[in-house]
């Protein structure tokens, strides 16, 4: 099932495509060439001092099954109806303090976020679908994997290949066939001052 974005203005293909399924085909994995291609994606975000505050915890079923049923464990049970048939799961943190001064970084979750959805696109861009959730359980994933009390943790993504959507059942299945939808140019984005629309 392909659901391209329906814009306002013409955008890019890679751009349009991308979209957050959760029908993942458990027969298919993702090989380490693949995932490191979605780190060096995300390697090249820009980030505030070049400071690159972004750490992410790969667990792929291939290689290190302990490791990703321990991701899997740390997913609220919502996340976990779907999630089950991901091939790699992602740990995202972000470092608070900045790498060349010690000295809080408040701009790592921005900076993060941008490495992020990089690495969203570059999965795209080799045929694979990612998920980015928050319905996780962050303190038990940072005792799961020895994450530092530095690095604030932000995120869990899936990635694999897309299923056919009849895989899924209930609300689930509900929302991946829901239309996608988004709020007007009008409603978010000004020009000048607050609330002079720039379309």
């Amino acid at each position: 099932m392909q659901k391209p974005a329906i814009t306002q203005q013409p955008i890019h293909d890679l751009i349009a495509n991308r979209w957050s399924g959760r029908a993942y085909d458990a027969s298919q994995g993702v090989s380490q060439e693949q995932v490191i291609s979605l780190l060096e994606a995300a390697r090249w975000a820009p980030s505030c001092f070049g400071d690159q505050p972004w750490r992410y915890v790969v667990c792929n079923k291939a290689d290190n099954l302990q490791a990703w049923q321990e991701a899997f464990d740390c997913l609220v049970p919502g996340n976990q109806s779907w999630a089950v048939n991901a091939p790699v799961l992602l740990l995202i943190c972000a470092d608070t303090l900045f790498s060349h001064n010690d000295k809080p970084n408040k701009w790592a979750p921005y900076d993060t976020g941008a490495a992020t959805e990089n690495l969203c696109l570059q999965a795209t861009a080799l045929g694979l679908m990612a998920h980015q959730m928050g319905g996780f359980d962050a303190d038990k994933a940072r005792a799961t994997f020895n994450v530092p009390e530095r690095y604030q943790i932000l995120a869990m993504v899936t990635v694999g290949y897309q299923a056919d959507v009849e895989s899924l059942t209930g609300e689930t299945k509900e929302r991946e066939t829901a239309a996608r939808s988004r709020k007007p140019l009008n409603e978010l984005f000004f020009n000048g001052q607050w609330d002079q629309s720039i379309v």
